[in-house]
């Protein structure tokens, strides 16, 4: 029970998930097995919803595992970009850019042009940016699912001038390509007017759910990844889900609204141990933030990284409040990373249990002392394995923490697609710009 040594992924990987240590009998204020099985027959209703909506079209993000059809028509925008570009710009903000910024982790090595996410709006940063690029050999990507986002767009405009100013007015549209949804919005009309080409963002597709779509693939299909083994990498994760009742998304979000609703356990901190999945946290967090913070209710996600973080917050985690769920993420790939040579140190005895060793030898036994020391303590802890960060892996966890967020919205009675209260903070930006306040 609790225990999932997952299905055959991209060649026979595994992904596995062990949920074991956030039950009652193994930890302290663990989750009574009754309420997890009632929080198990509440998802069904999901499932089945979810079920219809992969037959009927109706969810398009369903529709994407293990679906090709369109990545032969983002190949000539691809190679396009990488012929021209040493660098490739991603404009963005939220679900635009946090998507392929994770994807990163599993970039091919020797990978084409560099990437960049000057995600967070500051004009320092930016011009910096622009300073230290080559406009001849600079691509840009500008995404946008409206087509009204202020942040993205400023910084559209500014590059516009920018190519403008240092190449040519006629040379703009064959640096720039746009993503946007069909029908009339101000990023078509500046694509328009600068003949950028426009490439469609699918209006069904949420930001922080379109990372299996081209928003989050095309920039690493320019840089060579194979982005088929991401959708194939998400499609037996979804399919085992429509199939098994405990199936991992299943189990993992009746655990974490379990916690929640019995134990006060409001807080989920996403603690891999591998800086190649640093990024995923940050894509994690929006994604459960937006997804579930609503009507007073939500699962407080934070991010972390091992093993730096055992050194700025496991303290807190130990011994603060018992208010937090812990999903640790290790990577059984077995590069143990650069050898520690102890002939440097003079063969210094006290530092012998490094012989023989390499970095990621320590990683992996951080990871294991901070595991069992959490479980000692008695703070809930879920355990995801994969053998290696790869593009079929990452399709994997994409795919699984999307579907344990729908179904945790389901059981918390909310809409996991809407952000009403985001809104107003973009209506009142406008008003005070127009205005002369901002």
């Amino acid at each position: 029970m609790g225990v999932w040594v997952g299905m055959g992924i991209g060649g026979g990987m595994e992904f596995g998930q062990d949920i074991g240590h956030c039950f009652a009998g193994k930890v302290e204020g663990g989750l009574a097995r009754g309420v997890y099985h009632t929080l198990l027959a509440e998802a069904e209703v999901c499932i089945s919803r979810l079920t219809v909506q992969r037959q009927d079209g109706s969810l398009p993000l369903l529709s994407l595992p293990g679906f090709s059809d369109d990545i032969a028509r983002l190949r000539p925008v691809a190679e396009r970009l990488a012929d021209l570009c040493d660098d490739l710009v991603i404009l963005g903000t939220g679900g635009s850019n946090l998507g392929a910024k994770a994807l990163t982790g599993a970039s091919p090595a020797g990978a084409g042009p560099v990437l960049h996410f000057p995600d967070n709006l500051d004009g320092g940063e930016f011009r910096d940016m622009l300073e230290f690029l080559n406009p001849a050999r600079t691509g840009f990507l500008v995404i946008s699912k409206s087509g009204s986002t202020a942040e993205t767009l400023s910084q559209a405009i500014v590059v516009i001038g920018w190519l403008r100013d240092r190449l040519s007015p006629g040379a703009v549209g064959g640096h720039v390509v746009a993503i946007t949804e069909p029908g009339d919005n101000p990023l078509r009309r500046l694509a328009a007017r600068w003949n950028i080409e426009c490439l469609d963002h699918d209006p069904g597709l949420g930001g922080r759910f379109s990372v299996l779509s081209l928003v989050g693939l095309l920039p690493l299909m320019v840089q060579g990844m194979d982005i088929a083994a991401v959708r194939d990498g998400a499609l037996p994760v979804l399919e085992s889900c429509l199939k098994d009742p405990e199936a991992p998304p299943v189990a993992g979000a009746a655990v974490m609204v379990g916690l929640m609703q019995s134990g006060g356990i409001g807080a989920h901190v996403l603690l891999p141990y591998a800086s190649r999945l640093k990024n995923l946290t940050l894509w994690h967090r929006q994604l459960v933030a937006e997804s579930l913070g609503k009507d007073g209710m939500g699962i407080t996600p934070l991010d972390a990284l091992g093993p730096v973080d055992q050194h700025s917050q496991l303290q807190l985690w130990l011994d603060g409040p018992a208010d937090k769920m812990f999903t640790l993420i290790t990577i059984e790939d077995g590069y143990s990373g650069p050898p520690i040579d102890l002939a440097l140190c003079g063969d210094d005895p006290a530092l012998d249990y490094l012989s023989g060793r390499g970095i990621g030898d320590v990683v992996a036994a951080e990871a294991r002392a901070t595991r069992e020391t959490l479980i000692a303590k008695g703070r809930p802890l879920r355990h995801i394995t994969l053998p290696a960060v790869t593009p079929a892996a990452m399709g994997a966890l994409f795919m699984h923490f999307m579907l344990e967020t729908i179904i945790a919205a389901h059981l918390l009675g909310i809409d996991p697609f809407d952000q009403p209260a985001v809104e107003t903070g973009k209506r009142l930006t406008r008003h005070y710009l127009r205005d002369g306040r901002g």
